[in-house]
């Protein structure tokens, strides 16, 4: 009997996790790299759209995700000082009727902790990639400590600061957008009392704010904000913000909003950073997905979407291949997701999504486990 595929990962992130679980799926062996010595947990939300659940109810973790995160009503967009609604998107269960699977909030540590109960055992912390090299036994990776391994494929899901595209391509580097963003979750408690509507993004002139449930509960509040802000450069999901910089910077705004920021005792800072999508993801044996090939603005709340959606699709090109036909599923793999993620990649740059009434079948309603595979 001929031994199974091995495939190495690069970055166990959203999609690096959800690529291992899905290619154990179909029998791959599996192996995940990851530079640093442990995992934290980054106090953000994330949105799970339709799109991602479906991948996600297939890897066996729709249980756990509704049992641990948020059941919108809607996302309602309103306007930043009179509080009229541009456009109500309704999620609930018309839309999970509609799109054939939930709409969940989370918190980035809940996934992340789901995806990773996934693929037990297979997450090798402190491996930090400097060299790739493929030979006749396979494609080599090199790591910072000496060591090496060996797969018959190595895909990057190292994010927008990926080491393995770098190795692979000649690019530029990621562009400041000259926009920054606040981000925080603290306990519901602190708004004394006071409640919030399920998920409202609040659109400013020059600026806007998320706020969200990331609890089944109500528990914890989650917000993000986006504005110009062209001398901060620090791009660090633990960098600090100022609360009084970020009170003052939406002074005027609905008094909702102020209530919600007048309760936060703390707050994340981090520039907002742009990349343009890669001309080609693969080279051989190798290549790459999510951020690491098609960054994604958090505009549209599907950059994590997007790269899950590749894990679904990256399996099925490689379900039954052998070592040789690797480089051919690569490609294959690519001219499938290409046009849907470029789409994705620019409109979420816009900054228009769902600021006025908007078809968004195109987006929920894909399913990566039946969408048809490239020639």
């Amino acid at each position: 009997m001929a031994r199974p595929l091995s495939v190495a990962i690069v970055g166990p992130g959203m999609g690096g996790l959800a690529t291992a679980a899905a290619l154990m799926r179909v029998g791959v062996d599996v192996m995940v790299y990851e530079q640093a010595f442990r995992f934290a947990r980054v106090g953000a939300g994330i949105q799970i759209g339709c799109n991602a659940m479906k991948v996600l109810r297939a890897l066996g973790l729709e249980e756990r995700m509704r049992e641990h995160s948020f059941y919108p009503r809607s996302w309602n967009n309103r306007d930043w000082k009179s509080g009229d609604i541009k456009f109500d998107m309704i999620f609930g269960e018309s839309a999970e009727e509609k799109f054939g699977a939930p709409y969940l909030l989370a918190h980035r540590g809940d996934l992340h902790a789901a995806l990773a109960s996934a693929v037990p055992e297979l997450v090798k912390l402190n491996h930090k990639l400097v060299g790739l090299d493929e030979t006749g036994e396979g494609v080599r990776l090199s790591f910072a400590d000496g060591s090496s391994a060996v797969a018959d494929a190595v895909v990057g899901a190292d994010g927008v600061h990926s080491t393995m595209r770098d190795i692979l391509f000649d690019t530029a580097p990621a562009k400041f957008t000259g926009r920054i963003a606040y981000r925080t979750t603290y306990p519901a408690t602190l708004l004394v009392g006071k409640t919030i509507d399920d998920c409202t993004k609040w659109w400013g002139e020059d600026r806007h704010i998320v706020i969200y449930y990331v609890k089944s509960d109500r528990s914890e509040v989650y917000l993000v904000t986006s504005q110009p802000e062209p001398d901060f450069r620090i791009e660090s999901w633990s960098a600090k913000g100022d609360v009084r910089d970020l009170r003052a910077s939406f002074e005027g705004f609905h008094p909702e909003v102020g209530k919600v920021l007048a309760a936060c005792p703390d707050v994340h800072k981090w520039a907002i950073m742009d990349r343009e999508a890669l001309d080609r993801w693969a080279d051989g044996k190798v290549t790459l997905l999510g951020d690491a090939c098609h960054p994604m603005t958090p505009y549209m709340a599907q950059g994590a979407a997007m790269a899950i959606e590749d894990a679904a699709v990256l399996s099925r090109c490689l379900d039954g291949i052998d070592r040789d036909g690797v480089a051919d599923a690569f490609r294959r793999f690519e001219a499938t997701r290409k046009a849907r993620t470029t789409r994705v990649q620019e409109t979420s740059r816009a900054n228009i999504w769902l600021k006025e009434r908007t078809d968004t079948s195109w987006v929920y309603g894909y399913d990566a486990w039946s969408v048809p595979l490239a020639a």
